[in-house]
Order: structure tokens, then sequence, then C-alpha cells
């Protein structure tokens, strides 16, 4: 018995715990504490110590666990050789008879034995751990099972095996095996485990792959490895895939020609491009097939080309080899002979074409063949997509420019597959298109039948057949067939029975063939076939059945009348305008007016003017403003031509009232220029003063009151004129209206004197004031805006919503300058002087002098009977000043102060006054 060394012996040390295991040799405790006191002794001895306890405690995981970890860093970089590797895994197989139940002990061996690359011993071992630990623990020795069998150097016929049953403990994890199948290049079991995979319809990717991915996967494998895969109905396979998934049918369809073409059947595999091209409804489809196929004739093309040059170096080295040998070696003999029968057979067979091997034109001609189709089945695509779009067909019939058979074909396919309710396009233009292509070919006989069974189709829209009608009316006048369109037309036109309606309403929708014989296409075409072609009784007729049918339009009614009078019946065609204007309102009725009235007045002149009146009456009696300014001048001319002068000048007094107030400006105009002419210039000051107060916009009333001042110049009244130029004043400002200024500025220089012209100074200050007042800080639209058109309102509102502050000023501001009112009718305006009125000086004295402080009273309006309360003499008493008490003193204390300042000093701002009064 050989001996144990020293050191392995308990030292003193070691009593008192040796003296407590053998009390109790049997505790987990007393064994546990002992190691670790002894954790920082040499490991031989720490060994034996764990033998010890082991040998009383066999069943404790925590003293075997301890162990071998232990026991594992010891070995730890010693080569896989090492004795001590061996008595480690001896150590783990003496664990686990009692530890077989502990996974993560099997899991320290198999790691273990891993690592010494020991394939049967491992697995044999893995066998045991699975055996051994409950099924609900399985799962960690699989997933080092797995890791095992993935490495390199493992037989595929062993990690088939694994993977198989692993596949019965967890199912869902058959992508793994389809990986390892893939990558271990066995293509036949991976397509096989991938289509079980898709048909079971319960499956779930752990991966995320959806089952599209997993149908493009398997199609991918049965056509790249189409030799290595048996077994499956490749064919069937990939076409449901193209039945399910319809955004990868060009793909799949390339992928089953691949398929074909790997297993060298070319001829299947151009039936399946074919196919292919003829079945997809998208364009980004079509293209890949197509590009496909060509890249494949090419392909075959060229391979062809190379085998038979090939063939020809080969022949020509036999021959040389041949003359060579001289005969002498046998083998050389056997060869020649071997190709003469070669030779012999291809003699015999040269002549039958099919056995040609040289079928390069053949090849050529069938890819130039394909290229020249692409147009075509381009324009199939599209028609699957939407086989009404009536474009598209139009398109196709093109492609067959040269080919009239095909283009009869095409359209006989069109005119049935159209659906004229779900048509895109108009569907009557491939009917239309389909005769004439006949007509071109000399064929009356089928374009008529063709058109025949047009007018039968039930279109969605009656303009559709009425154009079908037209279209076939046209073709038989090219073909000098005057009466055989008249009679068609008649036939177009004549309403339906009312049997024929009642059965048709009966039967529910009422087609457009009942509906027709109302179509002003239809009835205007037919009434101008018969005016070329027939009567005037016939035309007439045709004329009135439009205007009973309701149908007509004022081209209609003016057409019939220019008819009517270039036959010299112009009563008839009066009767006619009378109709038209009974029948339309405004503004459809304005060409009916203004034509009759042309035509009435030119035809009679001065023999039925009152007449001519009635019909002017009433034609402006109803007429809308911005229509009313050609009727009123046409009045006016018929009234100065064959009338009175008065009844002109009422008539272009009522036009002023009459017309739009973009057009009130240039009748005034017209009419002083026409009283001027009739009247004289006197005459027309109640014109312009009428103009000026009837309330044009501030830019008219200026330019009006302009032309009124140069007038009274003219006549030599300054008086008048300055007063208007004072009045205009208010409407013009400074900063933006020079030439108003200048020109009172002229006037003054040439017919004032220093105190108008002092007074023109301070009315120009004066309103630059306001519109500065107005005009502060205002936006740019605000700016851009005619004067007087800017309430102080508005401009308040639109700097508080911008933020700035109502402070006190301008309250004072609103309340001292309210927004000007426009005039009402027949109120004069303040400071303006009419004609028989005193001038103006003493109106702006008095202003002058004005209290600011007098509370404005509101004038009663003016008495009905107007001109009388004028005319009356109201005795005026002053007020004495104790009613007002200090405030009477004030106030002429302020008029002397003002009127001392205004001699004295320049008149001041706006701001200044506010001030003043605020202090006040």
């Amino acid at each position: 018995m050989p001996s144990i060394p020293q050191d392995l012996y308990p030292s003193e040390e070691d009593l008192l715990y040796e003296e407590e295991i053998l009390r109790n040799p049997y505790s987990l405790k007393l064994w546990w504490r002992y190691l670790q006191a002894r954790r920082e002794s040499p490991f031989r001895k720490r060994s034996v110590l764990f033998e010890r306890a082991l040998k009383a405690l066999p069943g404790s995981y925590k003293l075997w666990h301890r162990y071998l970890r232990e026991k594992m860093e010891g070995v730890r970089g010693l080569p896989l050789t090492h004795s001590w590797y061996e008595n480690l895994n001896n150590t783990f197989e003496r664990a686990l008879v009692t530890m077989h139940k502990m996974p993560r002990i099997w899991i320290l061996y198999l790691q273990l034995l891993m690592d010494q690359k020991f394939l049967t011993r491992t697995r044999r071992t893995f066998d045991r751990a699975l055996c051994s630990l409950p099924v609900t623990q399985h799962d960690r020795i699989w997933e080092l099972y797995l890791k095992f069998v993935g490495q390199p150097g493992v037989p595929i016929e062993t990690a088939l095996r694994v993977y198989r049953r692993y596949l019965k403990f967890d199912p869902t994890h058959v992508e793994e095996f389809i990986d390892f199948l893939l990558e271990s290049k066995l293509w036949q079991e991976g397509a096989v485990k991938l289509a079980q995979v898709l048909n079971d319809a319960s499956f779930q990717s752990i991966k995320g792959k959806s089952r599209h991915h997993l149908w493009l996967e398997l199609c991918n494998l049965l056509t790249v490895h189409a030799r290595e895969v048996s077994g499956l109905q490749v064919d069937a396979i990939i076409r449901g895939g193209i039945r399910r998934f319809t955004d990868e049918v060009g793909r799949l369809w390339t992928s089953l020609a691949d398929y074909y073409i790997r297993r060298s059947l070319f001829e299947k595999a151009r039936d399946i491009f074919e196919e292919g091209m003829t079945s997809v409804t998208t364009v980004r489809d079509f293209s890949l097939i197509f590009d496909s196929y060509t890249q494949f004739e090419d392909s075959m093309l060229m391979a062809k080309i190379k085998a038979l040059e090939d063939e020809e170096d080969e022949g020509a080295d036999l021959k040389l080899q041949g003359n060579g040998a001289g005969g002498k070696d046998e083998k050389a003999k056997s060869r020649k002979s071997k190709t003469s029968k070669e030779n012999w057979e291809n003699e015999i067979l040269s002549d039958f074409w099919l056995n040609d091997a040289n079928d390069i034109d053949l090849r050529l001609a069938r890819f130039e063949h394909l290229m020249d189709r692409r147009p075509e089945l381009v324009s199939s695509v599209l028609l699957r997509q939407n086989p009404h779009n009536v474009h598209e067909w139009h398109k196709r019939v093109k492609l067959f420019e040269n080919n009239p058979g095909r283009q009869i074909l095409t359209y006989t396919e069109a005119v049935k597959t159209v659906d004229p309710f779900k048509a895109v396009g108009k569907p009557h233009t491939l009917w239309v298109a389909f005769a004439k292509l006949y007509e071109a070919h000399n064929d009356i006989v089928n374009a008529e039948k063709i058109f025949e069974k047009a007018v039968q189709v039930g279109f969605k829209a009656v303009d559709d057949l009425a154009t079908v009608w037209c279209e076939w009316a046209e073709m038989l006048i090219r073909h000098k067939k005057f009466k055989g369109a008249l009679k068609l037309m008649w036939r177009a036109t004549t309403e339906p029975t009312l049997a024929v309606r009642r059965t048709i309403a009966a039967s529910g929708e009422e087609p457009v063939q009942m509906k027709v014989f109302r179509s002003l296409k239809l009835w205007t075409f037919y009434v101008d076939l018969e005016e070329s072609l027939g009567t005037l009784d016939g035309t007439r007729k045709l004329y009135e059945r439009i205007l009973d049918l309701k149908i007509a339009t004022p081209q209609i009614i003016l057409q019939y009348a220019y008819m009517l009078e270039s036959n010299k019946f112009f009563e008839d065609a009066f009767k006619v305008y009378e109709r038209g204007v009974q029948i339309f309102k405004y503004p459809h009725v304005r060409e009916i007016w203004t034509t009759y009235l042309v035509k009435f007045v030119g035809r009679y002149g001065e023999k039925k003017l009152e007449r001519a009146r009635d019909l002017f009456e009433q034609a402006v009696e109803k007429v809308p403003a911005e229509d009313a300014k050609p009727l009123y001048l046409q009045y006016a001319k018929l009234e100065e031509e064959y009338g009175l002068a008065r009844h002109a000048m009422a008539v272009y007094e009522r036009a002023t009232k009459a017309v739009a107030d973009n057009e009130k400006m240039s009748i005034y105009e017209i009419y002083i220029a026409r009283a001027a002419e009739f009247f004289g210039v006197p005459k027309t000051r109640k014109i312009y003063e009428m103009a000026i107060q009837s309330g044009l916009p501030d830019k008219d009333v200026k330019v009006m009151c302009m032309k009124y001042a140069e007038l009274e110049r003219n006549l030599g009244e300054i008086d008048r004129a300055r007063a208007i130029y004072v009045h205009a004043a208010q409407m013009a400002d400074p900063r933006s209206d020079s030439e108003f200024w200048s020109k009172w500025n002229d006037f003054e220089v040439q017919h004032g004197n220093e105190d108008t012209f002092r007074e023109m100074l301070r009315i120009k200050r004066s309103v630059s004031a306001s519109y500065s007042q107005m005009h502060f800080i205002l936006p740019e639209y605000l700016m851009q805006r005619e004067p007087g058109k800017v309430s102080l309102e508005e401009a308040v509102d639109t700097l508080k919503r911008a933020g700035v502050p109502e402070d006190e000023m301008a309250a004072l501001e609103r309340q001292i300058a309210p927004p000007r009112s426009p005039l009402k009718e027949g109120m004069r305006s303040l400071g303006f002087v009419s004609g028989g009125v005193e001038e103006q000086r003493e109106t702006i004295t008095s202003r002058k002098t004005m209290n600011p402080e007098e509370i404005e009273l509101q004038e009663d309006d003016e008495d009905d009977e107007g001109g009388e309360a004028e005319n009356l003499d109201i005795a005026q008493k002053a007020v004495p000043d104790a009613v007002y008490g200090d405030l009477a003193s004030k106030a002429r204390e302020l008029a002397k102060e003002e009127k001392r300042e205004a001699d004295t000093e320049e008149p001041l701002g706006a701001l200044a006054r506010l001030k003043r009064q605020k202090k006040q």
C-alpha cells in the first residue's frame, strides 16, 4: 500500500474540525465549515477533504458541484491529452451515480466532453442525460446538443438523426432544421420539409417569416436546384404561389421557367414564358418576364453559335490528324471509320430540315419575332388591367396599321368586351372607328351594318348615341347618298310611340334609344342637313318641332330667325325673336334682345317708333346691371336718330341708375357729351351735379369734379370752379394724388389771389392730416385702398389685432372723426355749391370760427314735397350766456385764442389740437 504524504494528514489546526466530524460525520454544515476554513490549502489536501465528505454524504449536490468546479479549474490550461482530464471524467461519472437528476451536473460534463472532442462518447452522454432527466428539463440539454452536432467534424447523418429527434420534442423549431439542411446541401430533404411547413395551415414562424417569404424560398430552392430535387410537383407548387401571391407573379413565372431551363426542357420553358406574358396584369411583372425571356433566347442563340464553331474546329482537327497518321495507326483507322459512318448518316438525313443542326436562322427569327411582339403584348397587359379602357383599344388598333384583318378582329373584340357603363372614355368612338375602317376600304355595306348594330347598343349617355347617328349620316353624305341621310335623320328623331314607351317603362330602366329624339345635337345636325338639301318649309317644321320639344337654345333662336330673314320673312323672324325672349331669361336672353332690337330698328326705323320703344322698355325692364349698358345705349341711339332729344336724355338718365357701378362713369361721360351737343354746355351743369351726388366711387367723383371745375373755368365762373375744387379736396390724398393738387395750384396761380392760395394750402394741410390719422402705421393692404374707403373703426380694430394698444388719443380720434357715411339720395354734401346757390366763402369763414365744444344735432330729413323748407323764414334768437355758465366764457376765450394763433402761426396738426383739448 503506497504511503500517504505527510502534508495530506490533518494538522494541529484541523484537530478541532476533525473532532467535530468524528462526533457527527454526516453533518453537511460541519464538512462545509471545514472546507471553507481550508480554502487556502493546496488542492490535493482539499481534494482529500472532498473525497472524505462525499464518502459520508454522496447525495450532497452542493459538495459535488463545488468539487467538480474546483477540479475543472485545476485542469484549465492543460492539454486535452493530460491524465487529469480522464480523472475528471471519472469524477463526473461517479457524481452522476447519485446526481443523475441534476441538469447542471450533466451540462458541465457535456461541455467538458465537447471540449475534449469525444464525438461518440459525447453523443452517448447526451443520450444518457436525456434519458435521466425529466422532459421538462430537456430543453436545456437540447440547446447544447444542437450546438454539438453543428460543430465541424460531426457526421451529417448523425446531425440529421439528432435534429429529427429534436423535432419530435419541439416541432416549432423546424426552421432551424431546414436551415441546417440547406447549409448541408441536402436540397431534397430541405425542399420536402419546407413544403410540409407550407402545407401546415397552423404553422407559425418563430423567426417572424411570413408564408409569402417561405413560398419564395421554396420556389427559389426548387428552381435553383432543379436537378437535385425530385418527388415534388414543382409546377403545381409554383402555380399555387402564383394564384396566392399576386404581388410576386412575375418573379414566380420566371422561377418556373428557370426550373424547366435547368432541366434542359427548353420548349417547355418557352411555353411557360408565353403563358406568363399572356396572364400577368401589371407592366412591372410583364417587363420582368419579357426581359428574362429575351435573355433566355439570346443565351440559346449564342450557345448554338458557339457549339457550331466548336464542331467546325473539331472537324478540322480530325482532318489534320487523319492526314498525319498515313493510315498506319489502327486507332486512327477506327476513329476514321466511325467519323465516316457519322458523315454517311448526316448525308442521308441532311435532306430532312427537322434534322438540320444549323438552326441559327430559325432561332434568330424567333428572337426577332419576340422583340416585334412587345408592343402588342404590353397592350394586352394594359387591357387585362381594365378591358373597358377605350383609349387603349384605339392604341391597340394602331399597332396593326398595315394589317386590316387584325384591325377588324381587334375592333370586334373591343365592341364585344367594352361595357358602356364601365367604359373609361367614349365607347361610341369604337363603333364609329370600326365603321370608318370599312369605309376606308370602300365597303359601305358592312359599314352600314356596323352603324346599324351601334345604334342598338345601350350607351350610358344620349349624346353618345346621337353622335353615332350623326356619323352615320355624314358617311352617307360623303358618298352622295343625300336622300338616305335625310331619311336616316328622320328615323333618328322620330319619337317612340306611346305603346313602345309603356312597354319600356314596365320593363324597368329606360334606354337611351327612348331619349335620343330629344337630343339637341341630333336636331341641329338634322336642321343643317335639311336647310342644305331640303326645302324651306321642311326646315321651318324642324325648327318648330325643336321649339315644341323645348330643347331650343338662344343659338337655335338666332339661327331660325336669320334663316327667315334671309328668305324675306321678316315678321315671322320677329315672332321667333318674341318666342325666344319669352322662353329665356337673363343672361341667356341678352343676345336675343340685342339682335332683335338691331334687326327691328334696322328694318322699320322711324316707321314703327312706338313699337320699337315698347320693345326697348321690355328689354330693359328686367335687365341686370351688368347687361344694361348696351341696351340703354341702343335705346338712346334710337331716340337720337328717330325720336326726341329729351327722350334720349331721359334714357341716359335712367341708364346712370341702372348700370353697374364700374360703368356709371362711362355713361355719365356719354350723357354729358350728348347733352352738350343737343342743349349746349350750360345744360351739362345739372348732369355734373347729379353725377357728383349719385354715389360714384371717390376716384370717379374726383375726376368728375375736376372736369366740372374745368367747365366752370372755361365759362368764366371762377368762384364756382374754386368751390368745386374745395369739395373734391376731401377725396384727394396729397401724398398720392399729386395731379389734383397741381391742377388746383395752377388754377389758383392763374385766377386766384393770396387769400385763396392760402386757403388752398390750409385745406391741403387739413386733408393731409386727416389721411395721416387714418393711415398711421396701418397695414399695407389698407394703405393701398382708395381714399375714403378705410373707416376709423376698421383701422383701429386692425391695429388692435396687431397688438397695438388703444390709447386715449385713439379713443378721442374715434369720437371726433367718425367714419364718413355715404350720401343719401337727394342729400347735398357739405361744402358743395350747386347751380344758382351763392358762393361758399361765408361757409368757409363760419367753419373757421366754429366752436369745437359745440354739440352736433342731427338734421331732420327733408320734407317729401322737397324745397318748401328752404323757403321758410325761421326766426332765430340768441341763447343767453347765463344758460351755459362758465362754458360760454371759455368758448369765447378759446375762439379768440384760435383766431389769434391762426393769424400769427401756422395751423396746428390733429395731434396738437387733441392734446390741447385734453389739457383744457
